[in-house]
């Protein structure tokens, strides 16, 4: 006899577990079907254990540079299984917890792969089981998240070639790395390996890192990482053919109408994304799939009692984009009346050395879309908690509509600034005015003046410049 449900999600990570439990609070029988663990990406391969090692590396180097603190630390040393160890520690706490919430919205979790069969039934083939069970549910929710893309020849190995998946379980730091990829998770990488003290090199084939942030970012971010010891070569292509291991590895890239060639032990490609769409069996329904799997606005695919949420869907593949897409899919099912996501107002962080977070337009997109813009800029320089912090690289930028002063867009560069995006999140969620922000009396000393000082120099009005 078939198990029958109300939601089947096929894929427990961030954004389906969020649904789960969202399903759950609306009353509705729901079933998650996952062949790894719960969390997915995000908790087991991705943001929780990468941001782990990224605090470990600030503290590492915060350490080796004590003395400009006053304190004396002449022995600072890097346990690279102890930072490993704590890693899998917050990583399986947090996994635990997940498995609590499942327990406690009485979800019903199926350890194994699910695929879709031609009467819209799911089969899942359990884990370390020679047995298949069918579930038959009313809608289906496919978030099965995404992988590392690599490029042909550049493919992960043992030994040599990494994506982040291989980076995030290395037993010993190598001295020196290549870092194919200069967006998020490149830099993020970079930042953390530089501080950990590899010799670190990336390769970008866009003419800026961080090619999406606004340009004044990206510019600024590439200042300070080659500060930081970053080597990093912008516009150029790698030519994964010329790739040769042996004593390390060595690959040439087109730079500059010549081939460079390029030398470390270890190489790790960063380019991107590639949504798990495979095994699902989508052949078996009227769901259309160009690279990435399409919906509408509320996550409905062609085939009506089909939804699809997160990195198989494409567009913002963020984490916290999925959990609110997963919301909205279960809400939608539920025949509710869901507010579709408006992409321009998701923050965007990048958990890099220093920091980098943004919502909204960029300069140049804004002007693209035909708005006449002004801009307001204020350094961390000038902010009394960034000299105590120490950390006082960086600025915070706000891009406002001229006539109507409607904040369009918020970009920053410094010390804890994703911790700080959200206040400008949401002032654009309630289409705040650049003068709405400079009116909010910001408490001193906070990293947070910056906000306020950059919302008054929008009108030539910043007391600290």
């Amino acid at each position: 006899m078939n198990q029958e449900y109300d939601i089947v999600i096929i894929g427990g990570g961030t954004g389906g577990y969020v649904a789960a439990i969202r399903a759950s609070q609306l009353g509705l029988k729901t079933a998650v079907v996952e062949r790894g663990k719960l969390g997915g990406t995000c908790l087991h391969a991705g943001c929780i254990p990468s941001k782990a090692l990224l605090r470990s590396a600030e503290v590492y180097s915060n350490a080796k540079n004590a003395d400009k603190f006053g304190v004396i630390a002449p022995e600072v040393g890097l346990d690279f299984s102890k930072v490993q160890a704590r890693k899998e520690e917050i990583t399986e706490r947090l996994y635990k917890g997940v498995q609590h919430l499942m327990k406690k919205g009485k979800i019903d979790v199926y350890e194994g792969k699910g695929s879709i069969l031609q009467s819209k039934d799911v089969l899942v083939k359990l884990n370390n089981e020679e047995r298949e069970m069918i579930l038959t549910p009313r809608n289906i929710l496919i978030a099965t998240g995404s992988r590392p893309r690599t490029l042909p020849g550049l493919e992960a190995d043992s030994e040599y070639v990494m994506t982040s998946d291989e980076a995030l379980q290395m037993k010993e730091l190598p001295n020196s790395i290549i870092i194919v990829g200069g967006g998020v998770i490149g830099i993020e990488w970079a930042s953390m390996l530089i501080d950990f003290g590899l010799e670190v090199t990336v390769i970008e084939y866009a003419e800026r890192i961080l090619p999406t942030e606004d340009k004044d970012i990206s510019k600024e971010v590439q200042r300070l990482m080659k500060k930081k010891g970053v080597k990093i070569v912008t516009g150029a292509k790698v030519l994964p053919e010329s790739l040769e291991k042996g004593d390390g590895v060595s690959i040439k890239a087109e730079y500059k109408g010549k081939e460079t060639t390029f030398t470390a032990e270890k190489l790790l490609v960063s380019v991107g994304r590639l949504p798990n769409i495979e095994g699902i069996h989508l052949e078996n329904t009227k769901v259309e799939v160009e690279r990435f799997i399409q919906t509408n606005e509320y996550y409905q695919t062609n085939e009506p009692n089909v939804y699809a949420i997160g990195d198989v869907i494409g567009g913002l593949q963020l984490a916290h984009v999925a959990s609110h897409e997963g919301i909205n899919a279960i809400e939608h099912m539920a025949g509710e009346n869901p507010v579709p996501l408006d992409p321009t107002l998701v923050s965007k962080c990048v958990y890099s050395s220093p920091e980098v977070a943004s919502v909204g337009l960029t300069e140049e997109e804004a002007m693209q879309k035909g708005y006449q813009v002004k801009t307001g800029k204020f350094s961390f320089r000038a902010i009394g908690k960034a000299l105590v912090f120490g950390e006082s690289d960086g600025f915070v930028k706000l891009v406002v509509e001229e006539e109507s002063n409607k904040l369009l867009g918020a970009h920053m560069v410094g010390p804890h600034v994703t911790d700080m995006i959200t206040e400008v999140g949401l002032a654009q969620v309630l289409n705040a005015t650049a003068m709405d922000i400079a009116h909010t009396i910001h408490p001193h000393p906070t990293l947070a003046e910056a906000i306020g000082e950059a919302a008054l120099a929008v009108y030539g009005k910043e007391i600290h410049a």
